[in-house]
Order: C-alpha cells, then structure tokens, then sequence
C-alpha cells in the first residue's frame, strides 16, 4: 500500500490516462509528434540563461548542479558543455545567446529512449535487479511507475530499498524518509514527495543493497553513477552532470527531454522504451 505521503501525491496528479501508458507498436512519426504536442520536446521549460546558468555553477563545484558526482569540471568548458546539450538535445545552442529559448528536438529522445529500452529488455531477460528512483516526482510520477510494473511484469525483480529509512539533517525541522509509490523510490520530508537534487537518499539506498541497473534522475542518478552502478538517467537540459559523466565515459544511457510538463505527456517515452517488450 503507498504511504499517506504517496497517497496525497497522488491525489494532486491528474488521472492517468491507463490507454496511452500501453506497451505497443507505434510509428516514430506518431511518437516525436506526441512529444513536441505534450511538451516533452520543442521548447524548452528552461532558457538558455537558466542553462548556462546551471553549468556555470557546476563548472564552479556547486553540489547542488552536481548530483553527488565528484570529477566533472576536469578539462570542461562552458562551451564544451553547451556542445553536450546540443548534440543531446539535438538542436543548435547560439553559444553568443545569454537569453532566449533552447530547444529540444524529438527524434534524440525516441533514439535515446529505444537505446535504453534495449538494456531494459535485457534485465528483464535476464531477471536482473532494477532499483528505479525519481528527484522529480511532479513531472515523472507516471514514466517511474509505469516503467516498474512494466519491468517486473516482464521478469525483472525490482528491488524496494530503503523502506521505512528517516534521517534529520542539521538545521531542519523535518524529517526527511524513503517513500515508495510501488517500485519507485522517491524523497520525502513527512508531508510529500521532494524535488530534489540531493544524492544521499540513493546513497543510503544502495547501502542497503546493490541492483544491476538503476533508472533514475537528478542526483538519484548522480550518486549511482558515482557509485559504479550501470545507470539510465533522465535529464533536463540543464542537469549538466549527468551528460558529462556521459562524455567521460562513467555512463552509457542519459535521457534528454522535459522533465517539467503533464505527467501523462510521457507516455511517448515509455512505448519507446518498451517496445522491444511489446
């Protein structure tokens, strides 16, 4: 059963739309469409300043920007950055822009997400342990939840850690807990799910247990890669680190779109990384 955290969550979501969240066959064509309508490509939530913004801080060893990742500013550039968010997202960055639109194509995302797919169907294949995770449970609630009971359906053991965990850091008046909405870590400080950069909470996920492959965002992803475990991430165009963990070879999968529209609009994402299972 979810947690009261959960259950409130949920109750502020919209309904999910159960038919679309199917695993099947559909043409690229009707998938990049579905995602530049919903939001998930075009673009972007965040502008170039909120990106360039975001690597300068990274750039300058703000934890916040670096997802528990030790080693990224080693030989980056703030151009060299905005180089990786172009080629991932697809689309040319006017690197002499400080305001401004970026934007998000949608063909990377459906390559990116068939990719991906591919080592999911082989965890699933080989009933390997999947830890999934979210610092950003507004917009991708549905993706996590879908995804782990697609996953388990198709034979892979979802691994639920850190049930029950609470811990104070200094300074605060709350709590913060491992909540979990089915397979699908989350953080929460007592009342509701966080969004949150932070990589402690899959840190002590993984000390209670290390799975195969991790799918998560934000610093839940960060600190797995750290951590040496096979990740598949989700990042927005201004969570830089993960793509540069990417360029320095520490992770294969990294996911580039919108991670802040209708939790319904992933649906695209998911029969793209599905469909090896349909």
């Amino acid at each position: 059963m979810p947690s009261d955290v959960i259950e409130a969550h949920l109750s502020r979501l919209p309904p999910l739309a159960e038919d679309e969240w199917l695993p099947r066959a559909v043409d690229r064509a009707d998938l990049e469409r579905a995602l530049l309508a919903g939001g998930v490509a075009g673009t972007a939530t965040h502008p170039i300043e909120n990106v360039r913004g975001n690597i300068q801080m990274l750039l300058e060893h703000d934890p916040d920007k670096q997802f528990g990742l030790e080693g990224l500013q080693e030989g980056m550039t703030l151009d060299l950055v905005l180089g990786l968010v172009e080629h991932a997202a697809g689309a040319p960055i006017d690197r002499d822009a400080r305001h401004g639109p970026v934007e998000i194509r949608a063909r990377p995302i459906v390559d990116a997400s068939r990719a991906a797919g591919e080592r999911l169907a082989s965890a699933c294949a080989r009933g390997e342990s999947v830890v999934l995770a979210t610092g950003h449970p507004t917009g991708l609630t549905f993706l996590y939840h879908q995804l782990a009971v697609e996953l388990a359906r198709r034979g892979a053991r979802i691994l639920i850690l850190g049930a029950g965990l609470r811990w104070r850091d200094a300074g605060l008046d709350h709590d913060w807990s491992i909540e979990h909405y089915d397979g699908v870590a989350m953080l929460g400080d007592g009342r509701v799910p966080r969004h949150t950069h932070k990589p402690d909470a899959m840190e002590r996920l993984l000390a209670e247990g290390r799975p195969h492959l991790v799918f998560a965002d934000h610093g839940f992803a960060g600190a797995a890669i750290e951590a040496g475990v096979e990740t598949i991430s989700i990042a927005d165009v201004n969570d830089t680190a993960l793509l540069v963990a990417k360029a320095q070879g520490r992770t294969e999968h990294v996911l580039v779109f919108d991670d802040h529209v209708d939790p319904n609009a992933y649906w695209p994402v998911f029969v793209a990384l599905t469909s090896q299972h349909a």
